[in-house]
């Protein structure tokens, strides 16, 4: 069984032909005499007393389409059991069968002959009818051919012009040299033997095979090699480097629903995954009917978070049904997509098991095992770089999988080495007694590593996991724990590490501090003064409450573009100034307040330090201008000058005008005897130029 398609653009005819089984006179009236006998009345009856949308191989439906590009439609068809017949017809209600006497026999099997409209004259071209054939046809089971014509090199003999000039050429050179008289002779001879050529270009036509690629999905994983993999892969996403696909997973899926699916991870991301991720429809995943190309624009098969994915699916449950619409509300698609998402993860499980840079904490002989592919290391960070933040958004998205999600998640901490690590090694490094596990947000690792908000846990030896990407925000408003830890921004209220048994005398002892600051501090919206378990080196920060937005989520949303600072305001949250007890200039605070809670230079400087670890904690000064003052006066007062100094105005700006005007008629004077000399001696001037 195979198809053969061949064009003839003069005569503006497609022919394709098969090599089946034919049909007989009777099979022509039946299946192709009227429109209300292939196929569309029986498809009418079956929808009115079932609803079954499987039409295509069930009724004929569609044959009548071909009259959208064709005028004139002949069918020649030869069955064993019957003469050869002409089926001919231009849709205009009438037909015709007669015996075919004048056309080649076709032995067995049919052809169609469609004499193309004006209109749909792009089907006469090789390339466009190649492109539709490896769109919808690929995969098919049976050769699908196709006449095609190429330009080849072909020696052709030279004009007898060429070959004279050569051999007087020859018989010039041979004499002037004197060669041997023999020599020539025998060289005459050769010559005479071997006729002068030449190449040329010569329009060829052979039969060329469109659908080369195999369904390797039809087969049994164990049967296809790593090679055949790749190749396939190169093929179905057009993508024909070197790179190899970073995992790939080929199952078959039983049940209420079968198909069969191949699923690959991509080498590299494409460079706008994310530019337009809510706004797209484009989808990698292409679904097949029986092996018949239906549609890539599925994005129901798979989570917008997975569209990373390039594969296919092939399943002989759902209907082949040209409508979309009705497909996509088809019960069985939403079964398909759940067993997808499923084998999706395990297969990126797979490559972060598989990959030795990740099997820290495991035994020697585990590692060695899984280290015996030198390939294998590294992948799974190289998949975290390119595809890392889609594992983010699906943790946001999918609840379902959440769980599963949040395993594959990776990321830096103050142990890590400058490595990635997973929230697995991280519980596992866990300090005893430790509950909660500890990160920060923030712009960059370098900058998180300074933060105040660490000092404390660092001295204690605590982990502290580091958030740099914007979206890391939103995703920790989803990940609330994990494994039974709960999640503790340390940048904001609740932090918890260990008993501090000297906390309740420190805050009888700065009672009065906390008090008179927070009175100070009223129109700044801080809603507490208290003492700090997290700071070591720092005076004071200024955390944000539990379930509030941090001072990096405030300047995330700020930076949006259609932001509204009044509709934000209710979302900041509380902000608490937290002190250092042990630190001197608190200590030297607390000994002026009680000296004179009203001494003005006091609130100046608890103001000033208020601002200092506003900016230092990662929030935006609401009033840069103020913040600059203050400054500007703590110098004065570290140089000694007088507060009520003021700036020397400047007195020089009217002599400066005048001494502008002045300079201005010198230098007019000046020109005018210069205009003269050149007025006078141009023959001078005109020598030096």
């Amino acid at each position: 069984m195979k198809l053969q398609i061949k064009l003839d653009k003069e005569k503006r005819i497609l022919s394709l032909r098969d090599r089946g089984i034919g049909m007989t006179k009777e099979d022509l009236i039946k299946n192709l005499g009227t429109i209300a006998k292939s196929g569309t009345s029986a498809f009418v009856e079956k929808m009115q007393s079932s609803g079954d949308l499987n039409l295509i191989g069930q009724f004929g439906v569609g044959f009548y389409s071909v009259y959208l590009v064709a005028d004139y439609v002949e069918v020649i068809s030869k069955h064993n059991d019957d003469k050869q017949y002409v089926w001919e017809s231009k849709a205009d209600g009438a037909f015709a069968i007669s015996e075919d006497t004048w056309n080649e026999p076709l032995g067995r099997g049919t052809e169609i002959r469609l004499h193309l409209r004006d209109e749909a004259q792009e089907y006469l071209e090789e390339s466009k009818l190649k492109e539709l054939v490896k769109k919808y046809s690929e995969f098919i089971n049976f050769p699908i051919y196709i006449w095609a014509s190429k330009e080849v090199d072909v020696e052709a003999p030279a004009d007898e012009d060429e070959s004279s000039d050569d051999e007087e050429t020859t018989d010039n050179s041979s004499s002037e040299e004197g060669e041997d008289e023999d020599a020539e002779k025998s060289e005459d001879e050769d010559t005479e033997k071997k006729p002068k050529t030449k190449k040329v270009k010569e329009t060829t036509s052979e039969w060329e095979l469109l659908n080369d690629v195999k369904a390797i999905w039809l087969r049994s994983p164990k049967e296809v090699t790593d090679e055949e993999y790749t190749k396939f892969y190169h093929s179905l996403a057009k993508e024909f480097g070197e790179e190899k696909p970073l995992a790939w997973s080929h199952f078959t899926a039983e049940g209420d629903v079968e198909f069969k699916a191949v699923l690959f991870v991509p080498p590299k991301a494409p460079q706008d995954l994310y530019e337009s991720y809510y706004n797209s429809n484009k989808a990698n995943l292409k679904l097949y009917v029986r092996r018949v190309f239906i549609s890539d624009e599925f994005d129901e098969l798979l989570p917008k978070y997975l569209s990373f994915l390039k594969g296919l699916v092939d399943s002989d449950t759902l209907p082949l049904n040209v409508s979309r619409e009705m497909l996509q509300a088809h019960s069985s698609l939403k079964t398909i997509k759940k067993k997808l998402i499923r084998k999706a993860l395990d297969m990126i499980r797979k490559i972060a098991e598989e990959d030795p840079d990740e099997s820290s904490g495991k035994d020697e002989k585990e590692v060695e095992k899984s280290g015996d592919d030198d390939e294998k290391k590294g992948q799974y960070t190289k998949f975290w770089n390119e595809f890392g933040k889609s594992i983010k958004l699906g943790i946001i998205e999918d609840a379902t999988n959440r769980n599963r999600l949040a395993k594959l998640l990776r990321v830096e901490s103050t142990m890590s080495d400058g490595k990635l690590t997973s929230l697995d090694q991280y519980i596992s490094r866990m300090k005893p007694g430790q509950k909660d596990i500890f990160y920060i947000t923030g712009t960059s690792k370098e900058q998180l590593e300074k933060s105040p908000f660490l000092e404390r846990l660092k001295k204690k030896n605590y982990e502290v996991i580091f958030f740099t990407d914007p979206v890391d925000e939103y995703l920790m408003q989803y990940l609330m724990d994990y494994d039974g830890k709960h999640f503790q921004n340390v940048s904001k209220e609740g932090l918890k590490i260990g008993k501090d048994s000297k906390i309740k005398e420190l805050k009888e002892s700065f009672k009065d501090l906390t008090k008179w600051w927070k009175d100070a501090l009223s129109s700044e919206n801080v809603d507490e003064v208290k003492i700090s378990i997290r700071l070591d080196n720092t005076p004071c920060v200024v955390v944000t409450s539990k379930f509030g937005w941090s001072a990096n989520m405030e300047r995330i949303m700020q930076s949006q573009t259609l932001s509204d600072a009044s509709k934000q305001a209710y979302m900041r949250g509380k902000r608490v100034l937290e002190i250092n007890p042990r630190h001197p200039i608190i200590k030297e605070l607390r000994e002026r307040v009680v000296k004179d809670p009203e001494d003005e230079g006091v609130k100046q400087t608890a103001q000033l330090i208020y601002q200092t670890a506003l900016m230092e904690s990662g929030f935006n000064l609401p009033d840069p201008k103020d913040f600059a003052s203050r400054i500007y006066s703590s110098v004065k007062s570290s140089l000694n000058i007088n507060p009520d100094a003021t700036i020397e105005e400047d007195d020089e700006v009217e002599e400066t005008e005048s001494e502008t005007k002045e300079s201005a008629g010198t230098a007019k004077d000046e020109a005018e005897p210069a205009k003269d000399d050149s007025d006078t001696e141009p023959s001078d001037l005109k020598d030096e130029l």
